[in-house]
């Protein structure tokens, strides 16, 4: 699989986790992809609350589908897509990237340290994606070996 096939797949599947969003208070849904160094995707989409601040974000939803199957370690690519339903009932990116929020990062960043690595974050939007690693979204990044 080329670089790029992997990106479109893992992307296409953060597309589809966002359709399953539950997000009627902003009607932004966002899904977001997993990929582990076996291949295996796990997916997972945000799902709000009627008191905002319990929300729960697509990117942390699939690191808690990720720790329910055993996997701690292992996470090299993820994608994140957003926006609203259009009116045919799909996914609408608009022109700008959704990348991860701070708790988010924070979130990968546990998975990431678990097990040594420094995922690509593909966040994706109408046009294409960008890319950053994640040691570049949340530098100086706090984890597991500063409570060693």
């Amino acid at each position: 699989m080329s670089e790029d096939t992997g990106r479109t797949e893992l992307l296409e599947a953060a597309r589809k986790a966002a359709l399953t969003a539950y997000a009627p208070y902003s009607g932004f849904h966002v899904g977001a992809a997993f990929r582990f160094d076996d291949g295996t995707v796990i997916t997972g989409s945000n799902f709000e609350n009627a008191s905002y601040g319990l929300a729960i974000c697509a990117e942390t939803s699939a690191a808690i589908a990720a720790n329910l199957q055993g996997r701690r370690t292992g996470l090299v690519e993820v994608a994140i897509m957003g926006g609203p339903i259009g009116a045919d009932g799909d996914l609408a990116p608009g022109p700008h990237p959704v990348t991860p929020c701070g708790r988010c990062r924070q979130v990968m960043n546990e998975l990431a340290q678990l097990g040594g690595t420094d995922p690509i974050v593909y966040s994706g939007h109408a046009t294409g994606s960008i890319e950053h690693r994640l040691s570049v979204l949340l530098p100086a990044a706090f984890g597991p070996a500063n409570l060693e």
